[in-house]
């Protein structure tokens, strides 16, 4: 079985629209920067509270202007990018939406699923495109992936697993551990193998899981069990108090592919098959970039695509199935148990 070739949009053959990025956290940083080094997009304004910063920001990342004032940001770009904590995605997606300006919000979407759907209702009234920026769904492996699905040479899919688990120092005011911000596990790290078995799968029928959360609702770990009425079922985990492989595979009748660590990010695909006695395995490596957040410009040149094409949402990631994502999480949320999260303090 060949692999087949991955199909990446020709960067240049898109509109170049002129972005604004509110916010000047690291993710800020490399988004901006991979725009300018791979993709016609071309990060323009940079948006934050703190003027001194916001200009470093700026000097830093090739930006051409640096602003205190959203407004004027929104007034001089074609689209939003939003990489701010989670409790003010939705806010700003909004404010973006209302001044009719295409969003890219960084995931999660929202903090949960009733606030995503304001947004997406939001969005679709205004008839302008906003996606959420789970950059896994437009890396090259994920094209791959789904082409082995869509052409069959898996088989049925019996079994999608997937995990993220990190380690987040206890610091109360930081972006994890604060409730506020909309700190925790599941929305941070969670979203990602939750987001893979969604892609596979759809939304799940069934929802068993564990884990722990904190008395003031910061989840700290939790294992999912996913079933679907098709009969085939997911196993979703995640940590902030304990690494994991960041690992991936979707197990079917004729074969497996086991997507490289970390399967979030540009790496590769190990698909396995069966020939009479023995295992015939061939790998797909995504030798693109040095550095892997460069691969967060695939998708911004998807959005630029979709925007030229005249869609309002993403046909890979499309919102009602961001919505569905949030759900789990907040379902899976409802099931973990209360612990004293004094025995985490020190990791």
């Amino acid at each position: 079985m060949a692999l087949p070739a991955p199909r990446p949009i020709d960067p240049h053959a898109v509109p170049a629209l002129r972005w604004g990025v509110i916010g000047t956290g690291w993710i800020a940083g490399r988004f901006a920067d991979a725009l300018h080094r791979h993709t016609a997009q071309r990060v323009t304004v940079v948006a934050a509270r703190d003027a001194e910063r916001t200009a470093a920001f700026a000097a830093a990342h090739g930006i051409e202007t640096a602003v205190t004032d959203r407004r004027a940001l929104l007034d001089a770009v074609d689209a939003v990018y939003i990489a701010v904590p989670h409790s003010a995605h939705a806010a700003l997606a909004r404010e973006a939406i209302a001044a009719r300006r295409h969003v890219l919000v960084e995931k999660p979407f929202a903090t949960g699923a009733a606030e995503a759907r304001e947004v997406i209702d939001a969005a679709r009234a205004a008839g302008v495109l906003a996606m959420e920026a789970m950059w896994t769904r437009y890396l090259p492996q994920s094209e791959v992936l789904r082409r082995l699905i869509s052409d069959g040479d898996l088989g049925e899919i019996h079994h999608v697993a997937a995990d993220f688990g990190s380690v987040a120092p206890y610091d109360p005011a930081g972006r994890m551990w604060n409730p506020s911000l909309g700190g925790g596990a599941l929305l941070d790290l969670g979203v990602y193998p939750i987001s893979f078995a969604s892609s596979i799968l759809g939304a799940p029928d069934r929802i068993q899981a564990s884990g722990s959360i904190t008395p003031d609702g910061i989840d700290l770990r939790a294992t999912a069990l996913l079933g679907y009425a098709h009969g085939a079922d997911a196993v979703a985990s995640t940590s902030m108090v304990s690494r994991t492989a960041e690992r991936a595979e979707v197990i079917g009748s004729a074969a497996r592919v086991d997507v490289l660590p970390s399967f979030f990010a540009p790496t590769g695909l190990r698909v396995t098959r069966r020939v009479g006695r023995r295992n015939e395995v061939e790998e797909w490596i995504d030798d693109t970039f040095t550095e892997r957040y460069d691969g967060l410009g695939y998708q911004a040149t998807a959005l630029a695509q979709y925007v030229g094409e005249g869609r309002t949402e993403s046909p890979l990631h499309p919102l009602d199935e961001v919505a569905s994502v949030l759900d789990v999480i907040d379902r899976i949320r409802a099931q973990l148990t209360v612990v004293d999260p004094a025995r985490f303090r020190e990791v």
